[in-house]
């Protein structure tokens, strides 16, 4: 193993022989390619699904009201929405496509974190505002300043979120909110590969679990609980790496009464949670 000056570990090397957990879905290659390339040993277990909500008929309305100038904001909260909307429209209505754009880009677009921004990029539309860190508490208290009373601010959720916290704050500052969910979460891993997970994380027969979503904890504490292994799955984490992707996820962890090892201190992909990763491990 490469050495520093001082003898120990350098952070290049520090995940050679490490074994990772990797519940991602969505980007599973290429996150299992990063720690990979780094001499980790990855063991997969994809635990949840991003599918197009199943009915598209109260996107595309959401979408019309948008192109006829309904909306005076609009908060996006992930990238992934974002896309998902528009896909929508090119799918039901497809020459409603440039007029949605256009429209949008006279909206106060507010973006939870730089993903959002991306996407808006990407349609050259400039973010209004960037919140972080990206939660839906820093949306609020980026909001609190804001004049929002008789505004239609239309929400992107995400999954079966309704975001309450959210919706009770635009209502109480005189907001009507107008929401939309593009996408839900779906199992994808059965239960049998979820309980194989827990025994390596028991046997300790892995050094980390990298979470990237709240949805894949909360997939995992539910299979944990009905099969009466919640109290050895949380005590096999108290001995594990539990790295986390960004702020809404360790505020998850932390409402599960479990603490996360790691997070990126100030960028919240895959890149800075490998990062994060050989930070850590270089330090022990």
């Amino acid at each position: 193993m490469n050495q520093s000056a001082h003898g120990r570990p350098s952070v290049e090397s520090s995940l050679r022989g490490r074994r990772i957990a990797v519940p991602e879905t969505r980007s599973l290659d290429v996150f299992c390619r990063l720690l990979e390339e780094r001499g980790a040993s990855v063991l997969r277990c994809p635990m949840v699904a991003i599918l197009d909500a199943p009915d598209p008929e109260p996107i595309a309305r959401w979408c019309d009201r948008l192109v006829a100038g309904s909306f005076d904001r609009v908060i996006w909260l992930t990238g992934e929405g974002l896309r998902r909307t528009i896909k929508v429209v090119h799918r039901t209505n497809p020459v409603l496509e440039d007029a949605f754009v256009r429209q949008l880009g006279q909206c106060f677009n507010l973006c939870r974190g730089p993903k959002p921004a991306r996407e808006l990029r990407a349609l050259r539309i400039t973010p209004s505002l960037i919140v972080s860190p990206p939660t839906t508490e820093g949306v609020i208290q980026a909001l609190r300043d804001h004049r929002l009373a008789g505004q239609h601010v239309g929400v992107q959720l995400y999954g079966d979120n309704p975001n309450t916290p959210l919706i009770q704050f635009l209502e109480q500052a005189g907001a009507l909110a107008d929401c939309v969910a593009p996408y839900i979460y779906a199992d994808r891993a059965s239960e049998q590969e979820v309980l194989a997970l827990i025994d390596a994380l028991e046997t300790r027969a892995v050094d980390a679990i990298a979470l990237t979503s709240a949805p894949q904890l909360r997939y995992l504490l539910r299979v944990a609980r009905a099969h009466g292994r919640e109290d050895a799955l949380k005590s096999a984490l108290d001995h594990t790496c539990v790295a986390s992707v960004g702020p809404v996820v360790t505020a998850s962890l932390e409402a599960a009464g479990i603490k996360a090892t790691v997070q990126p201190e100030s960028q919240f992909f895959l890149k800075p949670l490998t990062r994060a990763l050989e930070q850590y491990f270089a330090d022990r």
